[in-house]
């Protein structure tokens, strides 16, 4: 069944309390709200090239843009600022996708390497396994601004979902990765873990693999 059509690389989808929903189109450079049945569609704000984003329990809207590389705070009026550019002095490469956590903080993947530099012009370039990459997950505390650097060395970390097994997984997309994190305590401990790999070993290497992912109500990831 095909919902709603008319959108340009369409990401993130958000479902709000009205039964409308959110999505980024990178392609267009923006937030768009979608109607409940499918049928319209509004231009929230035109952050630059968004990736990913996830509503908190105020209404704020935190998109992951990567033209500029940012963290964006934005409200459905289409006011928006660029909150976050940078960990520590390291500044952000490629902000790609963003979840909250049980403590309501909110947990954010930089796949590690400028948008331009892997992919020129929109095209992936054809030594992209000879890049070099530092994929990066962060932590964010919504109120403060606080940030911290849990993990990083990824080969394109993108996708990212809390279970409700205590774990925090994300994927990596070069390789096929899904890994996970225990919580424990309210906080994410030790070192990541393999969960799994959704690539098919029988066939060449491609630049196609796992990107967003969600759990369901019955606790079943999709990737």
């Amino acid at each position: 069944m095909t919902f709603t059509t008319d959108l340009k690389l369409p990401e993130g989808p958000v479902a709000l309390p009205d039964a409308s929903f959110l999505v980024v189109e990178g392609g267009r450079g923006c937030v768009t709200q979608i109607s409940p049945d499918g049928r319209s569609k509004r231009i929230i704000a035109m952050t630059g090239e968004p990736n990913g984003l996830a509503v908190d329990k105020s209404g704020a809207i935190w998109v992951a843009d990567t033209r500029p590389p940012a963290l964006i705070r934005l409200t459905m009026d289409g006011n928006f600022n660029r909150v976050l550019t940078k960990c520590n002095g390291e500044a952000f490469l490629f902000p790609n996708d963003l979840c909250f956590g049980p403590d309501g903080a909110l947990y954010l993947t930089d796949s590690g390497i400028f948008t331009d530099d892997f992919a020129p012009g929109g095209v992936v370039r054809p030594d992209w396994m000879d890049l070099h990459l530092d994929g990066r997950l962060y932590k964010v505390d919504i109120h403060t601004l606080a940030i911290q650097k849990l993990d990083s060395g990824f080969q394109f970390i993108n996708g990212i979902a809390f279970g409700s097994d205590h774990y925090l997984y994300v994927n990596e997309t070069m390789t096929g990765m899904v890994y996970r994190y225990r919580w424990k305590d309210g906080k994410i401990v030790g070192p990541r873990e393999h969960f799994g790999n959704v690539h098919d070993p029988s066939k060449p290497p491609a630049f196609k693999g796992p990107d967003g992912m969600a759990f369901d109500v019955n606790d079943r990831l999709y990737v």
